[in-house]
């Protein structure tokens, strides 16, 4: 890579690390909760306003099922997080989902629960932008106007921000992660306390609005189906629970109990903030609609397409804190940067499962290998490229996007769960110890139930979100299962094909003889180095070959190579149609065909340049040649280097840039020298 484009590499990512600094980007456990949890922490900023705008079709009487709503949500989000604490401790590998069906299901449910966890990942950072967009839009019209765009740029950002590693990405979304968590807590505390010791009445902005019912009356199976929808949003606030299991390798030591706690912790914070801003929100009386313009009534009247409806926990703030004061600007402002960093979740699940997917032979290997920072930057640069895809063509509307949601988490979560009941009944068939026994039988009751609720939730899903969009999100699953299959299949044939034999064959034996072809334009330096290489190889046979095109010039170099005296016998192959290839490679083909035993080496005078224009200039002939060559059994092709002048100013900027060293690397000393700094403990 030239220095124009190494300095802003490492000016964007940073200095490259070697490869034993790996274990010092591992996390701690304050360092983890953000990193892996902003997902599922973020949704409780749209997951309760979600849960509203579903029940907001049957009109204001149906609100009073959303604290129902909210105790089912609680009760499978720690069903979940119960069932992941006890795959963390059996899988601690980094496999999560993907692994645990693998294991105990088989490699076809192991690809369906990795299909579905890669298109969940990319919807993470679609929903999760999107939102935090039009949450900051409601301040600044700027965003709206061009929502694609600054959605976009912030992709990118992120992406930037992880490149240069997981850890340092961590610092940066700590802060605003734990002022998110704080700034909730806050509001449910001083709001309780308003509310109940003060006695205050507290009245969100849309208190006084009425909304008209799109299905007034709704009862019997209708009225289940819609508070079975509400549901099915409610759940976005499980989304990225899974990262956790997927994310064990980069813990600090002892990995699986600080990722069981992690979980438990995330658990908590998560279902507390989410009834809390349910509660705060039927308190201060807040309305929300599925169609504002039409269904929001303010003095009798629609309030018109030109309303911004703001997100729930913006309403419940300005009724506990009040509009445009500290603690509410300070929340707006945390909860719009949070969702932004939500999507580090999938920037940290997505690599590493796509890094194992790539060791299984089910997705290309250049996923597995990591970047100069030790991030899997193929992987994460491959997820933004989706995300982005996904922001465009849905304009950056969250409402849109969310409908695709979490039908990949379900998925993922019934099959693994019923994987890990599978797991406890293998090993219970072994284990004669009664106090393992008692705690395998212990932990299979809890992913039993788990798989239970999780499939059941599944089934409701697919039957509300279906048509409202959850068939791309499968279509994505298939799209995704597909290609991972002819990937596999593709790397199966090549290792079977490339496979060496038990017994000596055709590959192993030495060939009769080798006729080496010495390709020749011209009587130069680069074609007397490629002919003196040629004959110290002391091939069988040895000849030169050049193309007549044009009488003259074909002429003068036979006369040319006879007053020097060149002791190799020089061929020429006419080309009636001016050809340079295909002469040559008919020629060849001739000779295999005269002796199949024999092997043909093609020797090539190549020149090296040092400048990139300079490859359009030179060596085009050579390049198409050699892409024709490949094809030819029996064919050896030997590029002979002729360094031209301007190589050796390549040389020097490559010294320079082994030479150069980072601003303050003098100050601070040789890198692998410096003493390395004491780490703390998790």
């Amino acid at each position: 890579m030239s220095k124009l484009t190494d300095v802003p590499k490492r000016i964007l990512i940073g200095r490259a690390l070697r490869s034993e600094k790996l274990g010092e980007t591992l996390l701690p456990k304050r360092i983890a909760l953000p990193v892996f949890a902003s997902d599922p922490l973020s949704s409780v900023a749209y997951a309760p306003g979600e849960v509203l705008l579903v029940l907001s079709v049957a009109g204001v009487s149906a609100y009073h099922f959303s604290p129902w709503i909210a105790v089912a949500v609680v009760v499978l989000m720690f069903t979940v997080v119960a069932s992941y604490r006890q795959n963390v401790h059996a899988y601690p590998s980094g496999g999560g989902d993907y692994e645990v069906a693998n294991t105990n299901l088989g490699p076809k449910a192991g690809l369906t629960v990795a299909s579905a966890l890669l298109v969940d990942y990319v919807l993470t950072v679609a929903v999760s932008i999107s939102s935090g967009v039009e949450n900051l839009g409601s301040a600044i019209p700027f965003v709206v106007e061009h929502k694609v765009l600054c959605a976009i740029g912030i992709i990118v950002l992120l992406t930037l921000m992880n490149l240069r590693g997981v850890k340092e990405s961590g610092k940066l979304f700590a802060i605003p992660t734990y002022v998110f968590v704080a700034g909730v807590f806050i509001m449910i505390a001083w709001g309780a306390f308003k509310g109940i010791v003060l006695d205050e009445s507290m009245r969100a902005p849309t208190a006084d609005y009425e909304i008209k019912p799109e299905h007034e009356g709704l009862a019997g199976f209708a009225l289940l189906f819609l508070l079975l929808r509400a549901f099915s949003s409610g759940c976005a606030a499980l989304t990225g629970v899974e990262a956790i299991s997927n994310g064990v390798p980069a813990f600090r030591k002892p990995k699986s109990r600080n990722a069981a706690t992690t979980l438990l912790l995330m658990g908590a914070l998560a279902v507390t903030m989410f009834c809390g801003i349910i509660g705060l929100a039927m308190a201060t009386d807040v309305k929300m609609a599925e169609f504002p313009a039409k269904d929001l009534i303010a003095n009798g009247v629609p309030v018109g397409p030109d309303y911004v409806q703001n997100p729930v926990i913006s309403q419940v703030a300005a009724a506990v804190f009040g509009d445009g004061t500290f603690f509410f600007v300070l929340l707006a402002a945390a909860t719009a940067l949070v969702l932004f960093l939500a999507a580090n979740t999938a920037y940290n699940g997505f690599p590493l499962l796509g890094s194992i997917l790539a060791q299984d032979r089910y997705l290309p290997r250049q996923l597995h290998t990591r970047g100069d920072r030790l991030a899997f930057s193929n992987g994460i640069v491959l997820l933004a490229g989706a995300a982005i895809l996904l922001v465009w063509v849905y304009g950056a509307d969250s409402t849109k996007l969310i409908q695709l949601y979490i039908v990949g988490v379900f998925v993922s979560f019934t099959l693994s769960q019923t994987g890990m009941v599978r797991h406890w009944n293998r090993h219970l068939r072994t284990e004669r110890d009664k106090a393992k026994r008692r705690h395998m039988i212990r932990s299979r009751a809890i992913n039993t139930f788990g798989a239970f609720f999780t499939g059941l939730v599944l089934v409701v899903v697919l039957a509300t979100k279906f048509t409202h969009g959850a068939w791309v999100a499968l279509l994505g699953m298939v799209i995704f299962y597909g290609t991972m299959s002819a990937i596999r299949k593709h790397y199966d044939r090549v290792a079977e094909e490339i496979a060496a034999p038990e017994e000596p064959g055709d590959d192993s034996v030495r060939p009769s003889r080798v006729h080496a072809i010495v390709l020749v334009s011209k009587v130069h330096r680069p074609t007397l180095r490629a002919i003196a290489y040629a004959k110290a190889m002391r091939f069988d046979r040895l000849e030169a070959i050049s193309i007549s095109v044009d009488p003259a010039e074909t002429k003068a170099l036979q006369a040319e190579w006879e007053r020097r005296g060149i002791n190799v016998p020089l061929k020429i192959l006419d080309s009636p149609y001016r050809e340079i290839t295909r002469p040559i490679i008919e020629y060849v083909k001739g000779l295999r065909r005269e002796s199949p035993r024999d092997v043909v080496s093609v020797v090539i005078p190549e020149y090296v340049v040092g400048h990139w224009y300079e490859h359009v200039l030179h060596n085009q002939s050579a390049l198409r040649l050699k892409g024709r060559l490949l094809f030819t059994p029996g064919v050896m092709v030997t590029s002979v280097p002729y360094q031209l002048a301007s190589s050796e100013a390549a040389k020097q900027r490559a010294r320079k840039r082994q030479d150069w060293n980072a601003p303050g690397s003098v100050r601070r000393g040789p890198v692998d020298r410096r003493p390395k700094e004491p780490s703390g403990k998790a």
